[in-house]
């Protein structure tokens, strides 16, 4: 950056707004984050403690003055009864300890605190008419959301019409609760295993899978299959290859309508909050969960409303150290005042409650052991060392792998092949060992040694210039690790986006001989394909292609008539 003070400091912002404005749009609304919470909240304080700086940096549209992202143009708009807001965070006793005793200095005693777990969900709003449900909306940017009622029919989790018990209270004429929809992590490897055996990029984390899920046109798909089976019917007994690829299309557009209300009927739901309501007035938030506990909405078991800060802190470190007793996943603790009295004499900034506070924990540590060290040949020729462990769970997902990046990193990380080793999710997202666990070293542990040939075509590596850390297999033509990851390149959400043409597929392809460069792709025939056991099955006797085969040439057809640029 060049310039006056002044002028850094508004290039420093400017960029700060941008990168928190792409991370939210990712996160938000594509689904899709490219870096973790811990990276997204450093640079969001980053932000924050600027414009404390600096006032006059602030606009009515900063990311600190709004909240959450905007809704996605595919689904209509729902505008909130009541806004949601989002939460301030501590991260760490420090900070949490802070935010206690400015209430304590402006309420004269610190009030009973209720804390409950902070679910890694997607968050909605749920509007009931009478008891009845009206919508159910995504949290959008906190005033308008997206409408996914339609998908309500497929989610049991989520009443579609309360009840009244005999002894509690009565169902109020209108009430909108806060929640957060969820999968829990055993079904959530379930359906990433599902994606894998498709040839499909799994999700990164639960959190995105759950939104995936419920932000997709399960209406749309109906259409779709009505549609196709009416093409069935159309087709003339006479014309056979018609009446294959309708029916080839019927059994595409059936088994997609499967998985996507299978995959619906799995997500959980619990409500943490209540907004607009006619009829009920508790006194209390943990009043409130009782009676919506009561009318079949559900509430989380782990709810505690404490005294003191010792207590709340108590219960914080207990599901740090025990985060994997919850079928969830969790990344915090949320602490608010219990009392509704008193949370409407603080009020709310702009943005957040100050009420209320989120300690964040820190991205989660385990350790496994590293049963070996092997090289991958990528796409362009650089062979990157990765880590192949004990499998392992961590944040969500089973880990069994993860890159070392290049020679040097291997050195500084000191890790040696048998070692037990530190392991997380930087950024909740991409699997990194930390480092070895030495105390438990007993001699039996293998340094690792770089390849000097490549391990796929065996020519010799070396730099792409001189000084390089990264070293390169220059066969870019006949390496057919190169020409694997070029192929699965191909298919992916940033090139082509041919769904079904996974690492899996593209190994299938080339172990069996059906391409030899990435042009062979679009010239494959069913008869093609037919040829590797990868993409058929069995009917009645005969060979024919499985889902998987089906799907991938009608996504090669698509493929080919779509723009470049």
């Amino acid at each position: 950056m060049s310039g006056t003070p002044e002028e850094r400091d508004r290039q420093r912002w400017q960029s700060l707004v941008e990168r928190v404005e792409d991370a939210r749009l990712r996160y938000y609304q594509k689904d899709a984050p490219t870096i973790g919470d811990d990276e997204y909240d450093a640079l969001y304080r980053e932000l924050v403690q600027l414009e404390e700086a600096i006032p006059q940096l602030v606009t009515a549209d900063s990311p600190t003055q709004t909240v959450g992202g905007s809704r996605d143009q595919m689904f209509e708009p729902v505008e909130h009864l009541v806004r949601l807001l989002s939460l301030d965070n501590a991260f760490g006793d420090e900070e949490l300890t802070v935010w206690a005793g400015r209430l304590e200095k402006d309420l004269g005693t610190l009030p009973e605190l209720l804390c409950e777990l902070k679910v890694d969900g997607l968050a909605v709003d749920i509007v009931y008419d009478h008891g009845v449900l009206r919508t159910l909306a995504t949290r959008g940017d906190g005033r308008v959301g997206e409408d996914v009622t339609a998908n309500v029919r497929h989610i049991p989790a989520i009443p579609r019409k309360l009840t009244a018990s005999p002894d509690g209270p009565p169902i109020p004429d209108l009430l909108e609760v806060r929640g957060e929809v969820f999968f829990p992590v055993a079904k959530f490897l379930e359906i990433n295993d599902q994606m894998l055996g498709l040839g499909l990029s799994p999700f990164a984390n639960p959190r995105n899978a759950a939104a995936g899920r419920l932000r997709q046109r399960v209406d749309k798909r109906e259409y779709e299959l009505a549609d196709a089976h009416a093409a069935l019917e159309r087709v003339s007994p006479a014309n056979e290859k018609a009446r294959i690829r309708a029916e080839h299309r019927v059994d595409r557009v059936a088994a997609d309508l499967d998985r996507s209300t299978n995959a619906l009927g799995a997500l959980q739901l619990v409500v943490h909050g209540i907004g607009a309501r006619d009829g009920f007035e508790p006194k209390t938030q943990s009043q409130a969960y009782a009676a919506l506990e009561s009318w079949g909405l559900p509430v989380s078991d782990r709810i505690r409303v404490l005294s003191d800060l010792p207590a709340v802190l108590d219960y914080i470190n207990y599901y740090d150290d025990n985060r994997h007793e919850v079928s969830h996943e969790i990344d915090g603790v949320v602490v608010k005042i219990d009392d509704f009295a008193i949370q409407g004499r603080l009020g709310s900034t702009s943005r957040a409650p100050r009420w209320a506070i989120a300690y964040k924990y820190p991205p989660e540590v385990v350790r496994t052991r590293l049963l070996d060290i092997q090289v991958n040949v990528g796409r362009t020729g650089r062979v990157t060392p990765f880590a192949v462990m004990k499998p392992v769970l961590v944040s969500g997902t089973t880990v069994s792998m993860a890159t070392l990046h290049n020679a040097h990193e291997v050195i500084r990380k000191g890790v040696l092949i048998g070692d037990m080793v530190f392991l997380r999710k930087a950024g909740e997202i991409i699997p990194e060992v930390l480092g070895p666990v030495v105390e438990d070293r007993d001699g039996s542990e293998i340094a690792f040694v770089m390849p000097t040939d490549c391990p796929q075509c065996g020519t010799e590596l070396r730099p792409a210039k001189e000084g390089d850390a990264d070293i390169r297999c220059p066969n870019t033509r006949s390496c057919p690790a190169q020409l694997r990851e070029r192929l699965y390149h191909v298919g992916s959400r940033g090139a082509l986006d041919i769904e079904g043409l996974g690492w899996k597929a593209a190994s299938a392809m080339l172990d069996d001989g059906l391409v030899h460069d990435e042009g062979d792709l679009f010239s494959l025939t069913a008869e093609d394909l037919i040829r590797s056991s990868f993409f058929t099955r069995h009917h009645d006797g005969e060979l024919v292609l499985n889902e998987l085969g089906r799907k991938l040439l009608s996504q090669l057809e698509l493929a080919k008539s779509k723009a470049l640029w």
